[in-house]
């Protein structure tokens, strides 16, 4: 809670530079309202972790709805009464808050000072890292808004940032999904490396498979999807949203080693890496920077696409999981992928203009799914492999006497 306010004030100190750098003086007091969010997220951490800890993941799910839904009441209603931009303010501000509110109130723990008796000093260390490890991924996978903001102005800005914005759900959504019952599953079998690695195979396995017909998708109807979702006003919006699809498949390949690094007690090689991959999306943002948002969109995707073998291979190293592991792991949903592609190109040459966006979409996308699933499960014979893991997860993982969990 502390850090929050810590944040919250520097947040607010800063907020006439930040209106100086983009010339609006109407942000000093956006973000001085938004200051607020770092207040109530340093007051949820805590009983978030415990949440994490204990498990009860469909308490977090629940918690995330009624936060989303509280956001999204709290916007329409200030914008129906007129209240403009701050509408938007208002959903950013509501939503830490009202998941605040419910993490304390199933989480019956109230914080003190730490016990003189109790050694916390490895628990700052570790959150000490994490955290840093996030702000660096943050700044660096977000720099380029700024950029495009300051340079190129805010109707660039905000067609570059709807069309990240929705190619972000994907890896968002499914990664907060997986990461956190991976996590804790992983952290709390971490004195037998041969399961661990065992599961964390089969949690990738699930993960690529999920994000590689989202990602083709994504890059084969960017238009269609556009249309359908945004309208044909955010047109514009397509040629980025096709360029930054690749990112999808690419941080579902990068993002599960960040948590299997944590669990096994790696987090320091976590920090390294991401020492390494800043400036180089950095650099990658500021040579597309003079083509404007597509350049941007596609040096971010190009720089993201060469740095995913680097990044493996620096993860699983002296890890017990070998290059072999990951081939045999990934092959088979790329395979089949391959081929779902490859049809829906097939849709989209062939239907392209005789449909209409949505029929278009939904075609393209049926018959892409249909084959992509029949090339998975029976051809490449992972029907066997996916009904033994969605069984294992029909039954709740305890926790034994040790601490450990049997899952």
């Amino acid at each position: 809670m502390l850090v929050g306010l810590v944040l919250a004030f520097l947040l607010v100190v800063i907020a006439p530079l930040i209106a100086d750098f983009y010339h609006e003086p109407r942000l000093i007091w956006v973000t001085t309202a938004l200051a607020v969010d770092f207040i109530f997220t340093g007051a949820a951490a805590q009983h978030s972790a415990l949440l994490q800890r204990q498990m009860r993941f469909g308490t977090i799910a629940v918690i995330d709805i009624i936060t989303l839904l509280a956001g999204i009441i709290v916007a329409i209603v200030m914008a129906a009464d007129g209240w403009g931009y701050w509408a938007l303010v208002g959903q950013i501000v509501i939503m830490p808050c009202a998941s605040a509110i419910c993490t304390w109130a199933v989480v019956r723990w109230l914080p003190g000072w730490p016990s003189q008796k109790t050694s916390i000093r490895s628990m700052i260390r570790f959150g000490g890292i994490v955290t840093l490890n996030g702000l660096v991924v943050h700044v660096a996978y977000n720099l380029e808004k700024i950029l495009l903001g300051r340079f190129l102005g805010a109707e660039v800005l905000g067609i570059y940032g709807r069309a990240y914005q929705l190619i972000s759900i994907p890896s968002e959504t499914l990664n907060s999904s997986i990461s956190g019952v991976a996590f804790s599953a992983l952290s709390r079998i971490q004195d037998d490396p041969k399961r661990q690695k065992r599961y964390f195979l089969k949690g990738y396995t699930l993960l690529i498979a999920l994000t590689l017909p989202i990602t083709i998708a994504c890059a084969v109807f960017a238009d269609d999807m556009i249309f359908v979702i945004l309208g044909a006003k955010w047109k514009d919006a397509a040629p980025i949203f096709r360029l930054l699809a690749p990112t999808i498949v690419i941080f579902a390949l990068i993002n599960p080693f960040g948590w299997f690094l944590y669990a096994i007690g790696r987090a320091e090689r976590s920090l390294k890496i991401a020492f390494v991959i800043a400036p180089l999306v950095i650099v990658a943002y500021f040579i597309g920077l003079p083509y404007g948002s597509s350049g941007v969109a596609f040096a971010y995707s190009a720089a993201m696409a060469l740095w995913v073998i680097p990044h493996i291979a620096w993860c699983i190293h002296g890890t017990g999981i070998s290059a072999q592991d990951i081939l045999q792991t990934i092959s088979r949903p790329f395979i089949s992928g391959i081929v779902s592609a490859a049809l829906a190109v097939g849709v989209q040459i062939y239907f392209g203009q005789l449909l209409s966006p949505f029929l278009h979409l939904a075609l393209g996308g049926a018959v892409m799914l249909v084959s992509y699933l029949w090339m998975l499960l029976y051809i490449m014979g992972q029907k066997a492999f996916y009904l033994d893991f969605f069984q294992g997860l029909k039954m709740r993982p305890s926790i034994n006497e040790n601490g450990s969990a049997v899952i």
